[in-house]
C-alpha cells in the first residue's frame, strides 16, 4: 500500500526549492525578454480531459497553446510544480492553495475549474456489507483518497468534526493516498474500508455495484467550486495577456460544457483523447456529467476560500493571522467577472 505519510515535508521541500528558484532568477517564460509567452506547460490527467485542454480544442485560447509535460494524480503536487517553475499553471483544491500561499509561495488563483453539485461530487463509499454508517464508525478504519492534505481530507475531517469526534478520535482515522484509478479496486479487495471517489471514476464504480454511499461533499456543503487554477505571480506580471486568454478561455469551456447536450460533450472529450495519442483508456469519459463549477465562467468568490481558511485555522494548520480570501485570488483576468464579458 502507498505511504500514509503527511504531505507537509513535500510542501516544505517545494517552498525551499521555490526560494532557490527565485534567488537565482530562474524562469522560462518569454516575458523576461519583453514579449509574452504563448505556450503554457502543464500536467494532465490519465484518461480524462482538463478544462484547458477542452478550451484549446474548442479554439477558446486564441494564439495560446498548451505543452503537456506529463500527468499528475493530486492537486498539491500540481500547484507545487507551478510554484517551483516546473509548470506554468496548475490546479488544486482551494484549501491546498491556501496552505501553499501561507507558506510564502507567490502564486495566485485565477479561475475555478472543478466543484461539487447534484450531478458531480466526491462521495465516501464502503462495500455493501460494511458496518460503517456514521462518523464514529470510522475510528480505526482506513480511508483511501487520491492525495493527502487536499479536498478529500478536508471534507472528511469536517464531517467527522461535525459528527462529534474529538481531535484525538479524528487522528485515529487512517488516511491512505491512492491513485484514483486504483481506489475502487482497493476498496473491493478490502485493503481500505472507505474509498473517496469523484466524478467519472465514482460513477463507473457505482455502476459496477456492490458499494454504497456513506456521505458526499455535496450533502455536507451544498453546491460549491472546490478548486482553482493558479499561476506564479511573476509569470502573471510578465504575461498578463496570456493569463487573460487562458482564464477567459477556460471560462468559455466551462459554459460550453454546461450548455451543450451531455452526449455532445462526451463525444468531444473522447475525440480529444483520441487525437492526443497518449495510449489511454477513454471509457471513463462515458460517465462525465458536469464540471461542478458553481459560478458562471469559473469566477471565484470569497466563500470558496473562506470555508477552508477557517477549517485550516481551526485545525492549527495556519500560523499567524488568517489570510483574507480576496488576497488569494483574482478575477481581473476573467471576462465573465464583468457584465457581458463572456460573450
Amino acid at each position: 500500500m502507498p505511504s500514509t505519510r503527511s504531505p507537509r515535508r513535500a510542501l516544505a521541500a517545494a517552498v525551499a526549492l521555490l526560494a532557490l528558484t527565485a534567488a537565482t532568477g530562474c524562469g522560462t517564460d518569454a516575458g523576461a525578454a519583453g514579449t509574452q509567452t504563448k505556450e503554457l506547460r502543464y500536467q494532465g490527467s490519465v484518461g480524462q480531459v482538463t478544462l484547458p485542454e477542452l478550451a484549446a480544442d474548442l479554439g477558446y485560447l486564441g494564439d495560446v497553446t498548451l505543452d503537456w509535460i506529463g500527468n499528475v494524480t493530486g492537486g498539491p503536487a500540481d500547484i507545487q510544480a507551478t510554484a517551483t517553475g516546473q509548470s506554468d499553471f496548475g490546479g488544486a483544491f482551494n484549501g491546498a492553495i491556501v496552505k501553499l500561499q501561507t507558506a510564502n509561495a507567490p502564486i495566485t488563483a485565477v479561475v475555478s475549474y472543478y466543484g461539487s453539485d447534484a450531478q458531480t461530487f466526491q462521495g465516501y463509499y464502503v462495500r455493501d456489507d460494511s458496518p460503517i454508517r456514521g462518523p464514529r464508525d470510522l475510528i480505526g478504519k482506513r480511508v483511501g483518497m487520491n492525495t493527502l492534505g487536499a479536498h478529500a481530507e478536508a471534507v472528511l475531517r469536517t464531517w467527522l468534526a461535525r459528527g462529534g469526534l474529538s481531535a484525538d478520535e479524528i487522528g485515529r482515522v487512517e488516511l491512505v493516498a491512492l491513485p484514483p484509478v486504483n481506489t475502487e479496486q482497493s476498496l473491493r479487495a478490502k485493503q481500505i474500508d472507505v474509498a473517496v471517489l469523484g466524478g467519472v471514476i465514482r460513477d463507473k464504480a457505482v455502476a459496477n455495484g456492490g458499494i454504497r454511499t456513506v456521505f458526499t461533499d455535496y450533502e455536507l456543503l451544498g453546491a460549491f467550486s472546490a478548486g482553482s487554477y493558479v499561476f506564479r505571480d511573476d509569470f502573471i506580471a510578465r504575461n498578463p495577456d496570456t493569463v487573460r486568454a487562458f482564464v477567459t478561455g477556460v471560462g468559455k469551456a466551462i459554459e460550453w460544457a454546461r450548455t451543450q447536450p451531455r452526449e455532445t460533450v462526451v463525444a468531444r472529450l473522447k475525440e480529444i483523447i483520441g487525437k492526443r495519442g497518449r495510449n489511454e483508456d477513454a471509457t471513463l469519459v462515458d460517465y462525465w456529467k458536469s464540471s461542478g463549477v458553481a459560478e458562471t465562467g469559473g469566477v471565484i468568490t470569497d466563500r470558496e476560500f473562506a470555508t477552508w481558511i477557517d477549517w485550516l485555522a481551526d485545525a492549527g494548520e495556519l500560523k499567524g493571522a488568517k489570510p483574507k480570501p480576496a488576497d488569494l485570488y483574482t478575477n481581473r483576468f476573467n471576462a465573465f467577472a464583468n457584465p457581458g464579458g463572456g460573450a
